[in-house]
């Protein structure tokens, strides 16, 4: 079977900006398949197909992706959405904590773009978007593994970016800010924490608690993927939401001493 309207890809589409982005793909008319580690239970949006799939694990990405193209006969746009994400200074999180960070942030968008990829280009056409975070090109402090899996990804991207436009294909970036979603609630904590960085770590916490009340709505970052996924002439990043849109401007714009003191204001560090 090939599918009459075009197969959109969401993973971790259970929940959050991954659900709201299936939805709005749906809007926009696409047949959408969102997946999730287990889906078995939950009922996915009108319109979209859940697939069970681990970013982390090989064989599950492909078989994920050979299954779509299975049943639908092309995946036209790839929403690589599925992360988590750590808290803590580097030296309380182990390296068992950064691997596996690395290997769901990283790696696991690494295995499902090299899955499509072929597919793509054999249709001549296909966009790979990488949800990446204004923390792709800032900095934050005690969350540098999430912060290291953003920067790799932004390299990765434009780098791969410029290898496949040739075949018809794009990479692109959607750098969400705060967004009012379960993410940081969700994210992994220091595993071996040192009362040294305690009282850091309780601000640090307080400062993102009061950030993620006033932050996007899912459907707003949402709406900024399926533009970078049908834009006739699309671009390389698209900022979802104002505070991104600031962060990133500042970070192009501000001179490297003022952008340094206002990290260290914003997460109430010492001068």
């Amino acid at each position: 079977m090939v599918a009459t309207r075009p197969v959109a890809l969401v993973t971790g589409a259970s929940s959050g900006i991954g659900k709201e982005t299936a939805r709005a793909f749906v809007a926009a008319g696409f047949e959408v398949i969102g997946t999730g580690r287990k889906t078995s239970g939950l009922t996915p949006p009108a319109g979209v197909t859940y697939l069970d799939l681990d970013v982390g694990d090989d064989d599950s990405a492909t078989t994920a992706v050979a299954e779509v193209i299975d049943r639908f006969g092309r995946i036209d746009v790839l929403v690589n959405n599925a992360g988590i994400g750590a808290s803590g200074a580097v030296e309380e999180n182990s390296l068992a904590q950064a691997q596996n960070v690395l290997n769901i942030n990283v790696l696991g968008v690494i295995r499902m773009t090299k899955a499509v990829l072929p597919h793509m280009r054999a249709q001549g056409a296909g966009r790979v978007i990488n949800i990446s975070s204004v923390l792709g090109v800032a900095p934050q402090p005690f969350m540098a593994l999430y912060v290291a899996s953003k920067h790799a990804l932004e390299g990765y991207s434009e780098s791969l970016d410029h290898e496949v436009r040739e075949h018809g294909l794009r990479v692109l970036l959607v750098q969400p800010a705060y967004t009012r979603t379960s993410f940081e609630t969700n994210a992994a904590q220091p595993d071996t924490p040192l009362p040294l960085y305690a009282e850091r770590r309780r601000d640090f916490d307080e400062m993102v608690a009061e950030a993620m009340e006033k932050g996007d709505a899912p459907a707003v970052v949402a709406k900024v993927i399926v533009t970078a996924a049908t834009d006739k002439k699309p671009k390389l990043r698209y900022t979802a939401g104002p505070l991104a849109s600031r962060v990133t401007t500042a970070r192009r714009l501000v001179p490297a001493g003022v952008f340094d003191k206002q990290i260290r204001k914003n997460n109430r560090l010492p001068a």
